[in-house]
Order: structure tokens, then C-alpha cells, then sequence
């Protein structure tokens, strides 16, 4: 390299370094899916949305060679070497870790020691992905920090966290959670192209009402991916041109032969759950989406989920039978089953008489969110 270019060169890094921020906010929402539980692992679209409990990430720059983490929520704190041959230590599940590698390998390079106190507001394994907001909210400090080479956007960030939380773990979730949360709004997304499209529509009272019960998400995530992946496996070996994309639900009986009795109950949830989905999509593109008509497809796909999958817990199914009693359109367990949340669309008025039903039959708590925008920067100087 020339004297000039690398003059060129020293300069630019001093100009990177100095433009580093030396204080900076940033927020991440928790998500509620909406339509789409346990569709998108098999590349079937999902609708979600971001709502207005946040994690939120201040970072600090601290003159050393390290991050330094601190989590207050759980009255903890560990040191990150700046070093990056340290990021290969085989630990089972670290997304802090995971989310350096990766950046790493879209020219993400730390340069600068930063101290970075991580609390949040969302309910922990409730299954409104406090683990994606983590990865998310990370990865995007990461990436507002030092940059990358390619242009920072929310698909971006979404693409690397992704990455950092289920590919890097070989974990069985899907791209849903990183996707909306670092989008935010509601979307749909499609899952086999990491395509979406905003949905406008305003979805009335939205309410989330907490069980206490944790969810169970890598079990479960697990046991019913590997079922289904195995039945859409079946149906290809018989038909290699087979769209799941096609299939009526009237159709559904002419290929249980072909999956035979243990299975077909997983084809049939793939099924229904992929033209509720496609139902409601439907219903979110109209001028005027009728809520009423959303809140009792969520309604349909919940029963899907529980009578099918066996994904719900009856807490969940109490909860939801007393919200609807109370007077909500509809609503469904949230997240990957065995416990967490659940969520209802019901009118302004009957919101105060739907939240004391779900408290009244068990709920931790209960309250109305608000859809939010994803990922932002809220403050830096």
C-alpha cells in the first residue's frame, strides 16, 4: 500500500473512532405473534407485531479493552474481552457471545471498550421473546457502534441476529421473533424469502395477560418441529412437487395415507394454521379490517394449537375461555406453548371487565399494550 493510501486509511479510522458515540440508548420491543405459532420453521408465513414493553440497552464507552455487561434485573455483571479469539468459547447458550461472532463476519469489529447496562420491562419466559429482544437490542448496538459492511437496516439486524440466536446455538426456533422485533409495527413475513409486508391496519385493545407459568420453549419448539419437519417430509418423498401452499383445507384427508395416523395431526395443523394465517392476511389488507372477525380467527388458530399440537397449558385455556366470556373478540396462547402468555383483541369498553376476568382466573397480571415500532435508537450523544 502507498504512503497516501495508507495516510487515507489512518485517517478514516480516526474519523470511525471519533464518531463513536460516547452515551447511547437504544430499545428493543417484546412481540406477540399473531398468527403464524409454529408455521414459520417450516418456511409458511407468520403475522406479529412489536409491542411496547422494552428492553433497553445504555451504553457507555469506559477506556478499556473489554465490555463490561451489567444486568441490574438479576443483579449481575461479566466482563467481554475486546479480544476476539475469546469468542470462540464453547459455551451451551450465550447470545452475547454469539451475536460478537457473527457480527464479526459482516465486519462488525469492536474497537472500543463500552459499558453496557442491559433492564428490561418484558415478562421473562412468557413467550413474548425476551431472549430476541436481548439478540436483537445487541446485535443493533453492535452495529450502531462500529458498523459493518453492508447498510444497517432493521433487515439487517434481524438477518444477524437470526443468525446469533438460531443458527449459531443450532437452536429449533424460527425467524419470526428477530424479524418482528427488529422491524416492529405488524407484519407479515415471509418466511422462505425474509420478505415482509407492513400491515396498517390499528388492531383496537390489544390485551396480554401473564400465566406465571414459564414457558417450555426449547422442548417444545423441538418435539413439534421435528414431527412436523418429518411430515412435510413424507408428503414430498410421495409427491416431489407438493405445495403446501396449494392444499385446501377439504383436501387435507387424501394424505393421510400418506403420513399415516401418528403424524396426520401435525399435516392437519400445518394446514389450517397456514390458511387462518392466509385468512387473515386477507382481513388485515381491507380498508377496514373487521377486528371482531381477526379476534375469532386467532380464536380458530388457538384451538389448532391446543387440540392439535398440544401446545397450550389449561391455565392458558382457563384464561382465555374467562376473556371470552368477559366479552373479548378472540385471542390465543402466546409464544412456543407449555405455559407463558396469553393475548385477546377486545373493544375499549370492555377492556377494564376483560383484564379483571383474566385476573379473576389466574392471571399474574393483565394489561392492554399498543403495537410499537421496532429496534430504535432513542438517545445517543
Amino acid at each position: 500500500m502507498g504512503k497516501k493510501n495508507a495516510l487515507q486509511l489512518d485517517e478514516r479510522l480516526v474519523l470511525s473512532v471519533q464518531s463513536l458515540p460516547k452515551h447511547i440508548f437504544i430499545k428493543t420491543p417484546a412481540r406477540i405473534c399473531l398468527f403464524g405459532d409454529h408455521q414459520d420453521y417450516l418456511g409458511l408465513p407468520i403475522i406479529a407485531c412489536a409491542i411496547d414493553r422494552y428492553m433497553i440497552f445504555e451504553g457507555r464507552k469506559n477506556s478499556h479493552d473489554y465490555f463490561e455487561i451489567i444486568l441490574p434485573d438479576l443483579g449481575e455483571r461479566r466482563i467481554i474481552p475486546l479480544d476476539n479469539m475469546l469468542w470462540e468459547a464453547n459455551t451451551p447458550i450465550d447470545f452475547l457471545i454469539a451475536g460478537l461472532r457473527v457480527a464479526r463476519r459482516y465486519g462488525c469489529i469492536p474497537t472500543e471498550g463500552f459499558t453496557v447496562t442491559i433492564s428490561s420491562e418484558i415478562p421473562i419466559n412468557a413467550g413474548v421473546s425476551s431472549s430476541s429482544a436481548l439478540t436483537v437490542g445487541w446485535v443493533h448496538l453492535l452495529l450502531k457502534l462500529f458498523g459493518c459492511n453492508c447498510e444497517i437496516t432493521s433487515e439487517i439486524i434481524a438477518k444477524l441476529a437470526y443468525e446469533a440466536e438460531v443458527v449459531e446455538h443450532q437452536s429449533p426456533g424460527g425467524k419470526m421473533d428477530q424479524f418482528t422485533i427488529a422491524i416492529g409495527n405488524i407484519i407479515f413475513l415471509d418466511t422462505k424469502k425474509d420478505r415482509h409486508i407492513p400491515l396498517e391496519a390499528t388492531l383496537g385493545t390489544l390485551i396480554l395477560a401473564e400465566s406465571g407459568i414459564p414457558k417450555q420453549t426449547l422442548g417444545t419448539l423441538k418435539n413439534t418441529r421435528e414431527w412436523a419437519e418429518k411430515t412435510i417430509q413424507k408428503v414430498m418423498i410421495a409427491n416431489p412437487n407438493f405445495d403446501i401452499d396449494s392444499v385446501k383445507i377439504s383436501d387435507i384427508s387424501t394424505f393421510r395415507n400418506i403420513v399415516g395416523t401418528e403424524l396426520f395431526p401435525y399435516f392437519e395443523a400445518a394446514v389450517i394454521n397456514h390458511n387462518i394465517t392466509q385468512a387473515a392476511l386477507s382481513e388485515f389488507q381491507q380498508p377496514m379490517p373487521d377486528i371482531e372477525k381477526l379476534g375469532q380467527l386467532m380464536t380458530q388458530h388457538h384451538t389448532i394449537l391446543k387440540d392439535y399440537l398440544g401446545v397450550s397449558h389449561p391455565q392458558i385455556d382457563t384464561m382465555l375461555e374467562a376473556a371470552l366470556q368477559a366479552g373479548a373478540y378472540g385471542g390465543k396462547i402466546v409464544g412456543s406453548g407449555g405455559g407463558g402468555c396469553a393475548v385477546v383483541l377486545a373493544s375499549e369498553e370492555k377492556k377494564e371487565t376483560i383484564i379483571n376476568a383474566f385476573m379473576e382466573a389466574g392471571a399474574k397480571d393483565a394489561y392492554e399494550v399498543q403495537v410499537s415500532q421496532g429496534s430504535f435508537v432513542s438517545h445517543e450523544m
